[in-house]
């Protein structure tokens, strides 16, 4: 073997070893998410303070909308405050927003994010609170959302990600990016919560021990990614994040593969940044305190996002398949063809148990036919990363028709 097969066999190896961890590590955790896990006993029967924080740049179009449906809970009006944090909004949806029994904090900043934005607000806002809820500003809260947070904390949590679902399947791009939510919620939030692990969080929908959070973001500067960042310093710090699946909110899916790209751009940026930031002290969590939680953490920030997995491993099976098949005769492949299918197949059926039944219907094939366009944005992304998490992407709300 001379030594330029034996570095094409070694990336072979090196190539099919990512993908085949990735494969069995969303497959583990898929079947996990067919299962319930238990839950804790709830102990206490407190009645907490909530603080729903609401933060959105220039979002004029959704935003009131929002605020009159947060008032709408099931739970004592006297024991939450719907907060909205009001950066770049016009003055007549300034105007709207005050006559509403809301608590409304405007800031403005030279570079706007969302940490910035939570921070000045929590800066103003009495300490009297027991729990922080952060929602997107295009989030809208299922009537009971509030009042199952309560008994989650009662139960002894300190964190807890609610479950967030499709406000809008208006076109084929927001069922896609419906399902691939799902996805993401049956095996990073339901499927670790089953196997012991925790909840990834996902940036809205999720709650805080209010002293906890407001100390912790003190501490937050991101840009793009607070959520991430949050929860890599939680986990290393030995907290435990909670699902609850059945406390929904509704989000809005974005439309436009334009807006899609910018997005999945934003975030995986701010995935390999975290990656080279915690890779260190993951490993040494990992081996010096049994830390599991935050070393998988850790190992999310370097995973392939779902749909690239499935994208690259069809794209690698069938040139492996079409090469081994056609010229079986030449230069031989470290890894076989059948090896790439069993992986393929395997990505299939992980997918297949991660995505809920309530999609396997037309909708589905709506979604399967943006997928290739999702995909090759997505991998056209990977190489516009440069400065993405040094600016403020803003994705835009408001459902079109």
């Amino acid at each position: 073997m001379n030594i330029i097969q034996l570095i094409v066999h070694i990336f072979e190896y090196v190539l099919y070893a990512y993908f085949a961890f990735a494969t069995v590590y969303v497959l583990i955790f898929a079947i996990g998410s067919v299962f319930s896990g238990k839950n804790k006993p709830v102990t206490a029967k407190q009645i907490r303070r909530i603080a729903v924080l609401i933060p959105g740049y220039k979002e004029d179009n959704v935003i009131v909308e929002v605020a009159k449906e947060a008032l709408k809970q099931d739970y004592p009006r006297e024991k939450y405050d719907v907060i909205i944090i009001a950066d770049s909004f016009k003055p007549e949806t300034i105007a709207k927003l005050k006559v509403l029994p809301i608590k409304l904090i405007e800031v403005s900043f030279d570079k706007s994010t969302k940490s910035k934005a939570l921070n000045k607000a929590m800066a103003e806002l009495p300490d009297y609170y027991d729990v922080a809820l952060v929602l997107d500003a295009d989030n809208i809260m299922a009537p009971d959302f509030v009042s199952k947070i309560n008994i989650a904390f009662n139960a002894g949590y300190h964190i807890i990600q609610g479950h967030r679902v499709a406000k809008n399947t208006n076109t084929p791009f927001a069922i896609l990016d419906a399902v691939s939510e799902e996805l993401n919620n049956s095996i990073f939030r339901k499927g670790h919560r089953t196997l012991g692990l925790s909840s990834a969080l996902i940036g809205s929908g999720m709650a805080f021990e209010y002293q906890l959070f407001k100390k912790r973001m003190t501490e937050i500067h991101a840009i793009g990614g607070f959520d991430k960042e949050l929860e890599l310093t939680f986990l290393r710090d030995g907290y435990e994040i909670e699902y609850l699946n059945d406390a929904l909110v509704y989000d809005e899916k974005v439309q436009k593969v334009e807006v899609f790209e910018n997005q999945r751009k934003r975030w995986l940026s701010a995935q390999f940044i975290y990656f080279g930031r915690f890779f260190l002290s993951g490993v040494k969590e990992l081996f010096v305190n049994a830390n599991i939680d935050f070393f998988d953490k850790v190992y999310q920030m370097v995973s392939p996002p779902r749909v690239l997995l499935i994208g690259l491993t069809t794209i690698i099976t069938a040139i492996y398949s079409i090469y081994q098949l056609a010229f079986p005769e030449s230069m031989s492949c470290a890894v076989s063809y059948t090896s790439w299918i069993a992986l393929w197949v395997s990505v299939v059926v992980a997918f297949v148990l991660a995505i809920p039944l309530k999609f396997y219907n037309y909708q589905i094939f709506k979604a399967l036919i943006t997928l290739p366009k999702a995909f090759f944005s997505m991998f056209a992304s990977l190489f516009k990363l440069k400065g993405a998490n040094k600016k403020f992407i803003h994705t835009v709300h408001g459902t079109e028709k």
